[in-house]
């Protein structure tokens, strides 16, 4: 096992609209999909579909959900020994997509809400595998602590994803991240600073850097990725592609750096073919359907 998820599944309801409603109207929806995802889950599936050996450690309800997310799991070939089933119902997103590809989605954890600290205890023997550990913000804070705490006492290197934004997350906690991974509107939140042009997202970078975080990096969609490492800033431009569903896409980007720099450990090579891969996400339906099983070179060609 090279790679161990820990965070969330959910069930995605994708409704796919041309405009949203206003207030107390009804408007009928052209297309709905239902499938598997959750930070956790997407980034896990990205990771497998390219080649990486993934565990999983999350919480499923006892509901109609719970059995379909196990067998989509495995069906990756992920390993589903950590996968805890736990009273109520599984986490679940309705997820809205309208004709521009722009997407509003709102989450219910469910099950994902119960995942603890004593999960990551229980599971240590398989956690200590693991050569890189991947967290998102869908499960408790005190869970996510935790887990960092297990990567810095096993020598392991942690991927922190801040989704969704938390104000309340401890800039101590992430400093002891090598890699912390936010979008434009997560860094705004826990930098406290626009990040409308990139100099200021430089200059929110650099305020985060500055807790200690080996490497920030920021995905911009369609501007492309900063990285942040050592005091200097690189930059992967953003590719142009025909996109139809942007749901999952720093998924998507998220699982193939994950893979990537576990296989060769270049971080700068990691980065580009991530924002290949994400590129390549947007131009397809869906969240884990999206995901390629390979980098392409020329994404939406």
């Amino acid at each position: 096992m090279t790679i161990a998820v820990i965070g969330s599944n959910m069930v995605d309801l994708i409704t796919y609209i041309d405009r949203m409603p206003a207030d107390g109207e009804t408007v009928e929806a052209p297309d709905f999909e239902m499938g598997c995802g959750g930070k956790g889950a997407n980034q896990a599936v990205a990771a497998a579909k390219l080649g990486s050996e993934v565990l999983m450690l999350t919480r499923v309800g006892d509901d109609i959900f719970a059995d379909n997310t196990v067998a989509n799991f495995e069906r990756f070939g992920i390993d589903t020994r950590c996968v805890l089933r736990t009273e109520g119902p599984s986490g679940v997103a309705p997820i809205f997509v309208d004709k521009d590809s722009h997407n509003r989605i709102l989450i219910i954890k469910g099950a994902n809400a119960k995942l603890s600290p004593a999960d990551i205890d229980a599971a240590a023997e398989d956690l200590k595998r693991a050569k890189l550990i991947v967290l998102q913000l869908e499960v408790p804070l005190e869970t996510v602590y935790a887990a960092i705490d297990f990567g810095g006492r096993h020598d392991i290197p942690v991927l922190l994803n801040p989704a969704p934004a938390c104000a309340d997350l401890a800039f101590d906690q992430v400093a002891r991240c090598t890699y912390f991974m936010p979008n434009e509107p997560e860094l705004a939140l826990l930098a406290g600073m626009p990040v409308d042009t990139l100099e200021q997202v430089e200059a929110a970078a650099r305020k985060v850097a500055a807790s200690g975080v080996a490497n920030v990096i920021v995905t911009l969609g369609r501007r492309g990725v900063m990285w942040l490492a050592d005091g200097q800033v690189q930059t992967v431009g953003g590719l142009e592609v025909q996109a139809v569903d942007t749901t999952g896409a720093g998924d998507a980007f998220i699982g193939c750096f994950s893979h990537s720099v576990v296989s060769h450990g270049d971080v700068a090579k990691a980065l580009a073919e991530a924002n290949r891969y994400a590129a390549d996400s947007v131009t397809r339906r869906g969240t884990q359907t999206s995901y390629a099983d390979e980098v392409v070179a020329h994404p939406g060609a």
